[in-house]
């Protein structure tokens, strides 16, 4: 790399072809950081402001190609996970993952849409327990993704406070708990922790629906970590990113569905 030549991150997620959300949120995110995105399609969706309609998952080696050529080419500071749709694909990732070693692996374990569509198929929630969660530098799942993987409810702060000790115990380095789903009144809490340190972020929460705020989180933590934060700082940084997108958001579509405005959210150099 020559001194102008910006870091990468890679996402390997699904593609959202109404681009509010998935790869699509992904690179957005990547770029008003000024990180290189790359991308390796580990599916692709039919879906707009009202919904998923068609999922097709691309062949292993095709999945298998775009990953080894990202890694054979570029400095990849990290690496952020998204619709990984079933096991054989989850087995896939983490073997590479276990080859090329990234230094930042985040995880957003995405199992159902905002609209209700289940993502994941049901029997790759154990090989993304037990393949993934491990390799993971941080995991970010959302309060229903986060019963899923635990198999238990979670509906107080109290529960959130231990969600997040039971899934760090599965493996990962490190835990965010997404809280919107979360009824805690007017404020949103994101709880962070990595088996030493325990932060709250905490948010207004906006009156809206919004889509791919999952997605551009994980991928703005991938990129703040690209950029040298901190895990914990780049947490902050990548929420508050999240929340100022919001706030510029739009709705691009005839759904009643917001989504980022990514470059409203940058922050001038």
């Amino acid at each position: 790399m020559t001194p102008s030549t910006p870091v990468s991150a890679l996402t390997i997620a699904g593609s959202d072809s109404g681009g509010g959300a998935g790869i699509q949120a992904d690179l957005k995110a990547f770029a008003a950081h000024r990180v290189h995105g790359l991308s390796a399609i580990a599916a692709l969706t039919a879906q707009n402001t009202r919904g998923v309609t068609a999922v097709h998952v691309p062949p292993l080696d095709f999945l298998q190609a775009q990953i080894d050529a990202c890694f054979a080419d570029f400095d990849i500071h990290a690496v952020k996970l998204g619709m990984l749709a079933n096991a054989e694909v989850i087995g896939l990732v983490a073997d590479a993952l276990e080859k090329y070693r990234p230094t930042h692996v985040v995880l957003d374990p995405v199992m159902v849409a905002t609209s209700g569509a289940r993502l994941l198929e049901g029997s790759a929630l154990a090989a993304l327990r037990t393949r993934l969660l491990p390799l993971a530098t941080l995991l970010t799942p959302n309060t229903p993704e986060a019963e899923l993987l635990l198999g238990r409810r979670i509906t107080s702060a109290d529960d959130a406070e231990d969600a997040a000790a039971a899934l760090l115990d599965l493996g990962a380095g490190a835990v965010l708990l997404k809280g919107g789903h979360m009824a805690e009144g007017a404020r949103v809490i994101d709880r962070y922790f990595d088996g030493v340190t325990r932060e709250e972020f905490i948010h207004t929460r906006l009156p809206m629906d919004a889509h791919g705020t999952g997605c551009t989180l994980s991928s703005a933590i991938a990129a703040q970590l690209c950029c040298g934060l901190s895990l914990p700082n780049a947490c902050e940084a990548a929420i508050d990113y999240v929340a100022r997108g919001l706030q510029n958001g739009y709705a691009p579509g005839r759904g009643d569905v917001r989504v980022l405005d990514h470059f409203g959210a940058a922050r001038p150099a």
